[in-house]
């Protein structure tokens, strides 16, 4: 017995619309043999009646495979076009492009970038192109390849830099007497005459979104702050300077079960006073106090929330195993093998970006 079928898959507003171009189901040769008391009788009716069992067994199956088409095409067309990670920000999974079909593969594109939460996910026309990169050692025989651009990590910045998220009042350093106005009395004397004891507090503050940048074997981000150095005087905070800071950092990513996460680390930063209500500021003590603040504070802060990471693409059911991290231009690209897991621990589908299966 032969069964073939021919379907097609294409992109629909967003989703994703499967059609069953051909369907059939073809039995060279039937053999029904009875046995025992009268089955010579029998048998007789059964020889007569082949052709039509063969037929109805034919169309059968056919139908049996034009139903289960059906039930596919319709989780393909509820599958979510968007997906929210929290009361912010949600990923926009609508499909771009029709799934393009390979050898031994098929590519599906994602639009894959952050909108607010409260807003509906709308198909975009996006010219992605085919993928070509060079195979890392070891990674041809994956069963998945995940790419995401660069821009997928900045809209989520630039969401939440809308959103007014990016900013933090510290009242807490690891050397904690430089929050004290004593501390600066011989190096910001007008600071120590004016407030004479005072605790301090720094409200920093983003001034523009990160900027993430993925390159060939690292990925680089940058933020502008504005720093401000507040002064609590009888409970009231009172503005006594801001500087503007430029920091880097650079990290890698990680996969960890079916969320991709990372880590960063301080490259270096700049800074220049805005102004002063106070006089000049003593520069090398100003660069020791923000080197601190961005290596002990800063850092693990952004690196506790790098680290929980996102769902990667996943098909419900599944897990990612042996995963491998390629950085290329603009891209990440996360190549891996899959394993079924027990239908108790299944996790809805999350999608993000563009994936490969």
């Amino acid at each position: 017995m032969e069964v073939g079928v021919s379907m097609g898959i294409k992109n629909q507003n967003g989703s994703l619309k499967l059609t069953v171009m051909e369907c059939g189901c073809y039995m060279k040769e039937l053999d029904i043999t009875l046995n025992g008391g009268a089955s010579w009788f029998y048998q007789v009716f059964i020889d007569a009646s082949s052709n039509h069992i063969r037929s109805s067994v034919e169309n059968a199956i056919t139908k049996k495979i034009m139903e289960g088409a059906l039930k596919l095409d319709s989780l393909l067309a509820n599958l979510p076009k968007k997906i929210d990670l929290d009361s912010v920000a949600a990923m926009n999974v609508t499909f771009v492009n029709d799934p393009l079909f390979k050898s031994s593969s098929v590519e599906f594109d994602i639009d894959g970038l952050f909108i607010p939460s409260d807003e509906t996910a709308v198909p975009r026309y996006m010219i992605l192109g085919d993928i070509k990169y060079t195979l890392p050692l070891g990674s041809s025989s994956k069963m998945l390849w995940i790419s995401l651009d660069e821009d997928v990590f900045n809209s989520v910045s630039d969401l939440y830099f809308k959103a007014g998220l990016l900013r933090r009042m510290v009242d807490k350093i690891p050397n904690q007497f430089l929050l004290n106005t004593a501390s600066w009395r011989f190096l910001v004397p007008q600071l120590y005459q004016k407030y004479p004891d005072d605790n301090m507090l720094l409200n920093i503050s983003a001034i523009s979104p990160p900027s993430v940048r993925i390159n060939v074997g690292r990925i680089d981000a940058t933020v502008d702050l504005d720093v401000t150095v507040n002064v609590l005087d009888s409970g009231k905070i009172i503005p006594v300077a801001c500087m503007s800071v430029s920091v880097a950092v650079s990290g890698a990513a990680a996969v960890s079960g079916n969320n991709l996460g990372g880590r960063v680390e301080l490259d270096y930063f700049s800074f220049t006073l805005k102004w002063s209500q106070v006089g000049k500021l003593h520069t090398v003590l100003v660069q020791t106090v923000l080197r601190i603040f961005l290596k002990h504070l800063f850092v693990p802060y952004v690196n506790s929330y790098l680290e929980k990471g996102f769902p990667l693409p996943i098909i419900k059911g599944f897990s990612i195993r042996d995963a491998y991290i390629l950085t290329s231009y603009s891209k990440l690209i996360v190549s891996c093998d899959v394993t079924f897991i027990e239908p108790e621990a299944l996790f809805p589908v999350q999608t993000h970006g563009r994936f490969i299966l």
